[in-house]
């Protein structure tokens, strides 16, 4: 072989190896992988109104990427900055850039999990509550439920009783999900729960859809057995008919935000509230819980009975002693203090 050969051998060798080279470099910034400190996972959350700039930066804020520059380079080659979608995204330690950006390109993002319980007591609770959650803020769900029109087109309620648009249930829902969206998810629920049947039963008992929810309210915090439950909302509904208070001692844990206290004394009757059904006739204003479904069934298909009293048997077995008079109302209550009294029971 000439020199002149050799040399450009050689040189085609250096040049192959260079090559090489750019290439490993190249495929080494590409599919490097992420390494976290003393972790599995971080999450990155992408807002509603951010741009493509707006990820990078909350994506290299997160100190994850080794190159952000190559990293850049490749969202716009994969065409992120035309597939953003807002949500919350789990990355785990040892994913590439490409598995990174298909992530967030391909929506698969991460649901937050919302359970909305009976120990959600008023919708205070329960703002504070989605308002930790998700994206969406505290002014904006406040904004939704002060719109009377929103709130009479798709719930039929006020801003006054708007509590009882909100159903117990699990949701798995996008973190950046928007207030409007939000709503019409629970709207589902409610709708689920009101369907015909049960608002032409609601129409035929003489009472509107909330008043029946927030009836049913009482109700489930006064008793979880059902049949009770039916018995209860008979007494309630036999009080509203005869124009008489309600004396519904939850309602007064309420409107004293006294939500575990297990005895109701005079003192807590003086509270100038329109939750307190002792000092005010008539229902509440709105529902002082969330409500189930058992607990709405049993208020639709109240029992029919005389009784305008009751109060929980001493035996403490979930079940009350009902009556049509006072002097065996207070009979039954003396005997249920004294079992209280016992037990040393003082709230």
């Amino acid at each position: 072989m000439s020199k002149k050969s050799k040399s450009s051998y050689l040189v085609g060798f250096v040049v192959m190896i260079g090559i090489c080279f750019a290439v490993f470099l190249v495929y080494k910034k590409l599919f490097s992988k992420v390494k976290l400190k003393d972790k599995n996972h971080t999450y990155i959350f992408i807002e509603r109104s951010d741009t493509f700039d707006d990820v990078l930066s909350d994506i290299n804020s997160e100190g994850i990427i080794e190159n952000p520059q190559s990293f850049e380079w490749l969202a716009k080659e994969m065409d992120l900055d035309k597939n953003i979608h807002p949500g919350k995204y789990r990355i785990l330690n040892g994913m590439t850039m490409r598995q990174i950006i298909n992530l967030i390109k391909y929506n698969k993002q991460e649901k937050i999990k919302l359970t909305f319980n009976t120990q959600i007591h008023s919708m205070d609770e329960f703002i504070e509550y989605v308002d930790d959650k998700l994206e969406i803020s505290d002014s904006e769900i406040e904004d939704f439920l002060s719109d009377e029109g929103k709130l009479e087109q798709m719930f039929g309620l006020d801003p006054e009783n708007c509590f009882a648009l909100v159903v117990p249930a699990v949701h798995e829902i996008s973190w950046a999900v928007s207030a409007v969206d939000f709503f019409t998810i629970l709207k589902v629920k409610y709708d689920k729960v009101w369907n015909a049947s049960r608002r032409s039963q609601a129409k035929r008992s003489g009472f509107s859809v909330p008043d029946i929810i927030t009836i049913a309210s009482i109700v489930q915090s006064e008793s979880s057995i059902e049949s009770e439950q039916e018995k209860i909302a008979g007494v309630y509904i036999n009080r509203l008919n005869m124009n008489m208070p309600l004396q519904a001692d939850p309602t007064l844990k309420f409107a004293n935000k006294s939500f575990n206290d297990r005895r109701v004394y005079n003192v807590d009757k003086a509270i100038n509230s329109p939750y307190n059904t002792y000092k005010y006739k008539g229902l509440p204003p709105g529902p002082i819980c969330l409500v189930n479904q058992q607990a709405i069934d049993a208020t639709l298909n109240f029992a029919k009975h005389n009784f305008i009293f009751f109060c929980a048997k001493p035996s403490l077995n979930g079940y009350s002693d009902y009556s049509s008079s006072y002097s065996q109302h207070q009979k039954f209550a003396s005997a249920y203090q004294r079992t209280m009294n016992k037990m040393g029971v003082s709230r």
